[in-house]
């Protein structure tokens, strides 16, 4: 068998294929569609979204590459089953999947989401199916993948009505300092909050960068990435039931608005703000390119941001280095509770919800498909390509090979996108998977993002689960989103003396807009799951 598509043909190994042709085959006898006259199968069909970034190479789509081939041979072929994927532009997702579910002809057999207010909206409404007896039947190598504590994450009611991809890391975020504006000023590397305080007050005062009256001590947006480490930091112990009743879930994202220390938090950015130590125009900085740019040109000393996020090619510490070559920069873990500890919220287990329409007729086909990625190698294969010209194996964890050529490259089109079960390369232990996340990175870079990771897990806040999905969140779930930032950006940047009467005023309107709804129905909620 050839997987070819324009230059990038290579051979399968003829034992891959047979191996995915005798673990399919008994499958395939009990598909759905049915066997047609003399004993001949007729063929199924399954359609699969992806996502179209965009930003595919010429001559290749996020619906037709090298990998999409590889899917339609290896699973397809092997199992009579026409494969067909449809591309959805990432920017659009919720809006063309709620037209294509609207549509109830069109959509494919195979759609995903992000967003849990969505998934729980088309579970609500009776648009999914009932995965349980198809995993049960059809779904034994998807079950022992993703394990019963990211199953659970795509259940509505009890009902299993998605397949959670399942993530190879929870850490999100970890902050960072320039040590070379340390070593300069002779300062320690900061461990508390209080210490981080004082190195920002001495990056404003003696401008270590020498950047003109420009130095930026705390890169600051509006970002998640920027602020939540902060804020939660402030956040007072309370109980189960208090964490379960005062936190407001907004777009898988639990925000502590309504626990103690909330204010205190807000009330610190503000201090900051008008001290002059954080970014000036941060309430515009929502998707962090001023702070990018400012961290590219040496104007930043410190600062908080995901935890691989300016690791990548052209990043911001490439960028850094290209324009300051002596600059070095160190992961750090600053912000500490009233206990001493670093707290920071860490991602659920589960990324996409990975659902099948009601009105799919071919929901075996779509749970062989995903128990066939989750078998043998196929998802190794599309996560990382073809050994020896895509990776090399160390101690288990591929590692990609430096400067390959375009073709090569271009194979790997669309893997992410297609290898749909997991968020991030998954593998026998959280410690290989956490090896293989930092050797996926420039060799320069894996020490710091190895440090990086582990502070992103260190004192970790999980989120809040909820065995059924709480309305008033999806309901008023956007609207609140933005009140939050409004929130946080006009309480901080309203004088010392303003600060108490804009914050209540900007909290009463928050809970007028939802927040009071959501917090009735989490009481009810607690009360109802006790």
């Amino acid at each position: 068998m050839a997987i070819g598509h324009g230059k990038g043909k290579i051979a399968l190994g003829l034992s891959a294929v047979l191996a995915s042709s005798v673990l399919l085959s008994a499958c395939s006898q009990d598909n759905s569609t049915s066997a047609g006259e003399g004993g001949a199968e007729q063929a199924g069909s399954l359609k699969i979204e992806v996502f179209d970034r965009g930003n595919a190479p010429a001559g290749l789509t996020a619906s037709d590459n090298f990998l999409t081939d590889y899917v339609k041979e290896s699973f397809g072929q092997a199992n009579n089953i026409d494969v067909e994927f449809v591309p959805i532009p990432r920017s659009e997702e919720v809006t063309k999947l709620n037209v294509l579910m609207a549509s109830g002809t069109d959509v494919p057999d195979i759609v995903f989401t992000y967003d849990s207010g969505t998934f729980n909206k088309y579970a609500e409404q009776g648009g999914l199916t009932d995965l349980t007896p198809l995993l049960d039947e059809y779904g034994p190598n998807l079950k022992a993948f993703l394990g019963e504590a990211t199953l659970k994450y795509g259940q509505y009611e009890g009902v299993q009505y998605s397949i959670p991809a399942k993530r190879s890391t929870v850490g999100k975020y970890a902050s960072f300092v320039r040590q070379d504006w340390l070593d300069k000023l002779g300062l320690p590397v900061p461990t508390t909050t209080e210490e981080l305080y004082n190195t920002l007050i001495a990056f404003k005062e003696k401008d270590p960068g020498e950047t003109g009256g420009k130095v930026i001590p705390l890169g600051m947006t509006i970002a998640p990435g920027q602020y939540e480490s902060l804020i939660w930091s402030f956040i007072q112990p309370v109980t189960e039931q208090e964490r379960f009743e005062l936190t407001q879930t907004l777009s898988s994202r639990d925000y502590p608005i309504l626990l103690p220390g909330f204010k205190d938090a807000v009330q610190y950015m503000n201090k900051l703000y008008n001290e002059g130590l954080i970014s000036k125009d941060f309430a515009l900085d929502e998707n962090k390119e001023t702070l990018t740019q400012n961290i590219g040109s040496g104007l930043v000393g410190a600062f908080s941001e995901d935890n691989d996020n300016i690791f990548y090619p052209d990043g911001a510490y490439d960028v850094l280095l290209q324009n300051h070559p002596d600059a070095v920069l160190t992961a750090i873990d600053p912000y500490t509770n009233s206990e001493g500890k670093h707290a920071k919220p860490v991602a659920a287990p589960n990324g996409m919800y990975v659902m099948i329409p009601k009105s799919s007729k071919h929901a075996v086909e779509a749970i062989k498909y995903l128990d066939w990625m989750a078998s043998e190698d196929h998802l190794m294969y599309i996560q990382n390509g073809i050994e020896g010209e895509h990776y090399t194996l160390e101690d288990g964890v591929p590692v990609s090979i430096p400067d390959m050529s375009a073709e090569s490259s271009n194979k790997l089109t669309g893997g992410g996108d297609i290898g749909i079960i997991a968020n991030g390369r998954i593998f026998e232990s959280q410690e290989k998977n956490n090896e293989a996340f930092v050797k996926s990175f420039k060799i320069q870079y894996q020490d710091i993002i190895a440090k990086s990771l582990e502070i992103s897990n260190t004192d970790a806040i999980e989120p809040v689960y909820t065995s059924r999905p709480i309305e008033a969140e999806s309901k008023y779930g956007t609207t609140l989103g933005e009140k939050i930032k409004q929130l946080i950006v006009k309480s901080a940047m309203v004088s010392p003396a303003e600060f108490d009467t804009t914050y209540e005023s900007m909290l009463k309107d928050y809970m007028g807009s939802g927040g009071q709804a959501i917090l009735d129905e989490r009481k009810a909620a607690y009360s109802d799951q006790k």
